[in-house]
């Protein structure tokens, strides 16, 4: 797979997708669900704040619309091809010896200097809870699918400022707390198919405002760099709900349960309480004590 096919992007229409959206009674929740991404994304979409996505988030988002992929991309007018003046034909056909010429030259330096072609697959998504609870633990995951001819590759994660990372599995190769940012070195022959760190949250933070994570993974097949974002979470809002819920409504359900189950399984090396989960989900529901800084478990009545 060539490096330009990896992330494909198209044109969406942000009007449509909030017309179709709001004819159908969904909820920007509900879209953001079954696209996997969050409802800032979502929105962001519909206010043309995002014009371009990758084609698989698109299919996704038509799928979670229930309309055909181009009933929300914009329709792209070719502009009219002007006729080549005559009175460059020969000039263009004296340059063109010399353009064949290069075409050979620059065939015969790919040919010595990369004999190959590049032969690897990569990407990197990002998993975030849907609510950051102040003076809390937020989990973050990172999922990495690599294979092929690489040299390594460095992982640069930004988090808000003032946030502050506590763990990280594996250990960080270098940590900016005060600006927020962490960045992995990672070697040919280590390769994880997850990065996890827990982020400690601030106590005193907007509660109408989305706090943003961003990233990308410098790849270094054959000595040459390639860039990627990292894809997926985006953002995390503000509010006292465990991270395992991901709707907020103080209930921890058997699919939040299974979730949370295997989000622990890939963050093993990680402290996190999988009893107190367990506790949360045999009481039916729970409330945050912010003196005591923790969730406990409420009997549903």
């Amino acid at each position: 797979m060539k490096k330009d096919d990896l992330t494909p992007k198209v044109s969406i229409d942000g009007n449509a997708i909030r017309r179709i959206r709001e004819e159908k009674k969904l909820t920007q929740l509900y879209v953001a669900k079954v696209v996997g991404v969050t409802t800032d994304t979502v929105s962001r979409w519909e206010n043309n704040r995002y014009p371009s996505i990758r084609r698989e988030n698109a299919l996704l988002l038509a799928e979670a619309l229930e309309v055909d992929l181009v009933d929300i991309l914009l329709d792209v007018i070719d502009e009219p091809v002007p006729a080549p003046f005559v009175g460059m034909r020969p000039f263009i056909k004296s340059v063109l010896p010399i353009v064949f010429l290069l075409v050979i030259a620059l065939g015969i330096y790919l040919y010595f200097t990369q004999k190959d072609p590049l032969t690897y697959t990569f990407s990197a998504s990002r998993v975030l809870p849907t609510f950051a609870v102040p003076e809390g633990s937020l989990p973050v995951r990172i999922r990495l699918d690599v294979s092929g001819d690489m040299k390594g590759m460095i992982l640069r994660e930004r988090f808000p400022k003032e946030w502050k990372l506590t763990q990280a599995s594996p250990p960080a190769s270098s940590l900016d707390n005060v600006e927020g940012m962490v960045r992995w070195i990672i070697k040919p022959d280590e390769r994880p198919a997850v990065i996890t760190y827990l982020i400690q949250v601030p106590a005193g933070l907007d509660p109408s405002q989305d706090y943003s994570f961003s990233g990308e993974v410098i790849v270094n097949p054959r000595g040459s760099g390639m860039t990627y974002e990292v894809s997926g979470d985006e953002s995390v809002q503000v509010g006292q709900f465990h991270w395992a819920d991901d709707n907020g409504d103080s209930v921890i359900d058997d699919s939040e349960t299974l979730a949370a189950a295997n989000a622990i399984d890939e963050m093993a090396k990680l402290h996190l309480s999988w009893e107190s989960i367990e506790k949360i989900w045999d009481a039916g529901r729970y409330k945050w004590n912010a003196e005591k800084k923790k969730f406990e478990p409420l009997r549903s009545q």
